[in-house]
């Protein structure tokens, strides 16, 4: 797994410690509470979610330490008391949430923790930010493998999102079906398979176009994929196949109408006697415009800036709210925000995905201070992740991609479609 880089005890709001600091002075800070990560609602339109960065919330959450750098950085913000506790430090509560590549729906509890105020309110900024954006980021990656019918996408983001957002996308996506990333921070860090060629600068640097392309192939291999709208698409793919011969692998578009383009250069290829090459696009994908190419002859999608910033949707707006304290006789006291626009739900929940006998899922249901009866086919959703405050919930990204290749398939068949609608299946609360 892939560490965070120094102490992340910082990636917090302001008001978190305060809480804590006067929490403590009122005696109340050591209440047992339970808070919970959910959505209140979907993105406008979508039919369903990805829950993903869960490994890097749980490598997070085991390094939040508040060392003497991140404590001289607090001074002036609290008090030399609240300074000392800080400085000791440790979540020692449990975790419970949704796997990773988990699908989710309107009010899932996608993480419950238990613990003490002062140490679980302490995590809030910290989960919302890591949940709210690689949920985000897989959301969309979701709905474009999807789109893709099977074919590959591979991500190529970075250069339009911030440096650290985008290895956290590449992570994302990979989650939700994508087959690579271009990203090399990936790579290392989590193991995330690489892909990429050239660019149109490399076919600029060269005298002749022809040079470009036997210089690409005599480093890379006639396997390697070659771009070929830098000047004259099909002049390019007569020299792509002359230099590379017809075992090359791949050419690909970057600009006009794709699926246009994508036949000509197909039927081409096929007259070169390149049947074998494939052909991929890029140029400003989404899930739109890659199922809208699903009868074009395209091998494969190249998906940059709609993806790392969530295809329209960046944020998930998940909220992690108090929803139990510990009463005066020790009981576990449901509470609840009751704004009328920002609602929650008191009490601690419990939830499966209920399925037909056939394995299609039929409802989310959310059970209150209770799980809800399992009917013999449904299947739990919670999962633990931390136990007295040590990490057991650590998943492979091969096993969060198996995981989500799975949850979404049990979706009803109206998941599938990319126009606007309500959840695909609805959320049901019981007891309380």
């Amino acid at each position: 797994m892939g560490a965070v880089t120094g102490s992340p005890a910082l990636l917090t709001d302001h008001y978190e410690l305060t809480m804590v600091q006067a929490a403590r002075r009122a005696g109340t800070a050591g209440r047992r509470c339970v808070f919970e990560l959910f959505p209140r609602r979907l993105p406008t339109g979508r039919r369903y979610g990805v829950v993903a960065g869960v490994g890097r919330a749980l490598d997070a959450l085991e390094a939040f330490r508040f060392d003497d750098e991140a404590l001289a950085t607090l001074e002036g913000v609290v008090d030399r008391d609240m300074l000392g506790w800080l400085a000791s430090y440790r979540f020692t509560g449990d975790v419970w949430g949704y796997a990773e590549g988990e699908v989710y729906l309107p009010w899932s509890p996608l993480v419950v923790v238990e613990g003490t105020f002062a140490e679980a309110v302490l995590l809030e900024t910290l989960l919302l930010s890591v949940y709210n954006h690689d949920s985000a980021i897989a959301s969309a990656a979701s709905r474009m493998t999807m789109a893709a019918r099977g074919r590959p996408c591979i991500e190529m983001g970075s250069r339009r999102t911030h440096e650290e957002a985008a290895v956290a996308a590449a992570r994302a996506a990979y989650v939700a079906g994508f087959a690579a990333t271009s990203n090399l921070m990936a790579r290392q860090r989590y193991g995330v398979p690489t892909a990429g060629t050239a660019a149109h600068s490399f076919t600029l640097l060269h005298d002749t176009e022809a040079d470009a392309f036997r210089a690409q192939v005599d480093s890379l291999g006639v396997g390697t994929t070659l771009l070929v709208d830098t000047y004259d698409v099909a002049e390019a793919v007569r020299l792509a196949v002359e230099v590379a011969g017809t075992g090359l692998g791949a050419v690909r578009l970057d600009s006009g109408d794709l699926g246009v383009v994508a036949r000509d250069v197909r039927a081409q290829l096929d007259s070169l006697g390149a049947t074998g090459t494939r052909i991929v696009v890029t140029s400003d994908l989404d899930e739109h415009a890659i199922a809208a190419l699903a009868a074009a002859p395209v091998d494969g999608y190249g998906v940059g800036t709609q993806l790392v910033t969530g295809s329209g949707h960046p944020t998930c707006g998940f909220v992690y709210k108090l929803v139990a304290r510990e009463g005066a006789g020790g009981e576990l006291v449901p509470v609840a925000k009751t704004s009328t626009d920002k609602v929650s739900v008191g009490g601690r929940k419990l939830a499966l995905r209920r399925r037909s006998p056939a394995g299609t899922a039929q409802a989310e249901v959310v059970g209150i201070g209770a799980s809800p009866d399992d009917d013999g086919d449904d299947r739990p959703l919670l999962v633990p992740l931390v136990r007295r405050g040590e990490v057991v919930g650590r998943t492979t990204l091969a096993e969060a991609r198996a995981h989500h290749e799975a949850s979404r398939a049990e979706l009803p068949v109206a998941a599938q479609m990319m126009s606007a609608g309500e959840p695909v299946i609805p959320t049901q609360h019981l007891g309380g």
